[in-house]
């Protein structure tokens, strides 16, 4: 078995020790510049954020990913993970990549042969790669057109659970459910956040739709080991005051675990 890396053994003492974390990403194609994405990024790391994704379904990649991540890694003390579209969003600039499987995926080439092209470029750029179980759940936004996914219905909790289950036995050593970005359904429901983690070992990744710090709670009590927020950074006039806000309810009902 792999030994564990640098930014797998922080993540997992980091659960152990606060019970859940809070990563933030940032899609700089979502920024009105490159500048105010490096900030939101800084300012979400100085209010105790513990990792900073990068990241989008389309188009981060080349000249604009190297430099937005360059910067960012100059503002921030925390670990740099890519949250890959395809197989262009890697840059070495990153500390880690999630190298992901889409298991609810129509098209093999998002469950082996991304990463088969994927793995020699990880490997020759020197990064850590965080092996993915990756389930998006309806209504699945811009991830699950680009990545072809049989969108799991949002009242089959048993559905998600045992494709989280297969991923684990495959090998993924986390497992993130997702919603897209910006869900116009809200996140993933509170009882296929309970399934999936009675059902798994391993760490487990809520992300899309979480807009609240009480959805934020709910999700940690639940089960959740580590929540996505995007967009409530991204929208926020005072991003410094957010993440803060989004920290405290995170820590406070992970370490209610």
């Amino acid at each position: 078995m792999r030994s564990m890396g640098k930014v797998e053994k922080y993540i997992h003492d980091g659960i152990e020790r606060d019970g859940a974390l809070l990563f933030v990403l940032i899609d700089p194609l979502d920024y009105p510049s490159l500048g105010r994405a490096v900030d939101t990024a800084s300012e979400a790391c100085e209010a105790g954020a513990d990792i900073i994704l990068i990241g989008g379904s389309i188009g981060v990649q080349g000249d604009i990913l190297d430099e937005v991540t360059k910067r960012i890694k100059e503002k921030v003390n925390v670990p740099i993970v890519l949250f890959p579209g395809n197989t262009g969003t890697l840059t070495k600039a990153a500390d880690a990549v999630y190298f992901m499987q889409l298991l609810n995926s129509r098209n093999p080439y998002w469950i082996s042969q991304a990463q088969a092209l994927a793995a020699p470029i990880v490997k020759q750029l020197g990064i850590e790669a965080l092996p993915v179980g990756y389930i998006v759940v309806e209504p699945g936004g811009t991830v699950g057109w680009v990545g072809d996914a049989n969108k799991v219905p949002r009242s089959k909790s048993h559905i998600a659970a045992l494709l989280a289950l297969a991923g684990e036995y495959a090998g993924s050593r986390f497992i993130v459910t997702d919603v897209g970005s910006a869900s116009e359904l809200g996140p993933v429901p509170l009882d296929m956040v309970r399934a999936v983690r009675k059902a798994i070992s391993v760490p487990y990744i809520v992300a899309g739709g979480i807009k609240t710090k009480q959805q934020a709670g709910d999700i940690v009590k639940a089960g959740a080991d580590a929540i996505h927020i995007g967009t409530a950074a991204q929208n926020s006039r005072n991003v410094g005051k957010t993440i803060k806000e989004f920290v405290k309810v995170v820590k406070a009902e992970g370490r209610k675990k």
